[in-house]
C-alpha cells in the first residue's frame, strides 16, 4: 500500500506535464491529496459495510499520505509558482476565497498528521479523537478549494463534494433511512 500511495508522485517524474508544467503539477497533487483524503473517510463506513476490521489499521496511512500530497500541492504553489514571494502569497490568500480555504484545510490538518504517531495518540489519551475531528472540516474546506477553483465543468468537484456527503452520512449516529426504534 506504501509504494501504490506514492504512485502519484512518482508519475510527475515520468508524465507529459504540457505546456504549464507548474498548473499541471498543481493540480496533479491537489487532486490526489483531496482523493486520498477522502479515502481516508471512507475507512469506518468500508469497515462498517464489509466487517473486515484491517481497514483501520491503513487509515493512518492514507491520512498522512494525503497530507504529504497537500504539502507537495502547497510547496508546487509556494515554490514554483509565486517563487517564495511572500507578499504575492499573502495577497492571494486575502484576494481569493478558494486558496483562502485551501490554506484553512491545510491549516487544520497539520495538527492532525504531527499528532499521527503511536506516541502522540498515547499522550493526548482521548483528546486525540477530539483533535482528528478537524479532518471533517479540512476535507469540506479542500472540497471547496477544489470546487471554487474550477470555473467552467463542475463535475468532477460536484462529484467529490457528493462523495464527502455520502461519506458524513454514513457516519451518522442514527442513518436516516432507518426508523428508530
Amino acid at each position: 500500500m506504501f509504494v501504490l500511495l506514492l504512485m502519484p508522485a512518482l508519475a510527475l517524474l515520468v508524465m507529459d506535464l504540457g505546456a504549464n508544467p507548474v498548473e499541471t503539477i498543481t493540480h496533479h497533487t491537489g487532486d490526489w491529496a483531496l482523493r486520498i483524503l477522502l479515502l481516508t473517510l471512507a475507512i469506518t463506513p468500508l469497515r462498517k459495510l464489509t466487517g473486515w476490521r484491517e481497514w483501520v489499521r491503513l487509515r493512518r496511512m492514507f491520512g498522512l499520505y494525503s497530507f504529504f500530497y497537500v504539502l507537495l500541492h502547497l510547496l508546487t504553489y509556494l515554490v514554483l509558482d509565486r517563487e517564495l514571494r511572500i507578499g504575492g502569497v499573502w495577497e492571494d490568500i486575502i484576494e481569493r476565497p478558494y486558496i483562502t480555504i485551501g490554506f484553512t484545510a491545510f491549516l487544520m490538518l497539520i495538527p492532525l498528521a504531527v499528532t499521527s504517531t503511536d506516541g502522540m495518540v498515547r499522550r493526548l489519551g482521548r483528546n486525540w479523537a477530539r483533535l482528528h475531528m478537524l479532518v471533517y472540516p479540512a476535507t469540506l474546506c479542500a472540497v471547496l478549494h477544489f470546487l471554487w477553483l474550477v470555473k467552467a465543468d463542475l463535475r468532477e468537484p460536484l462529484a467529490y463534494m457528493g462523495l464527502f456527503a455520502l461519506l458524513m452520512l454514513l457516519r451518522a449516529p442514527i442513518p436516516l433511512w432507518r426508523k428508530s426504534r
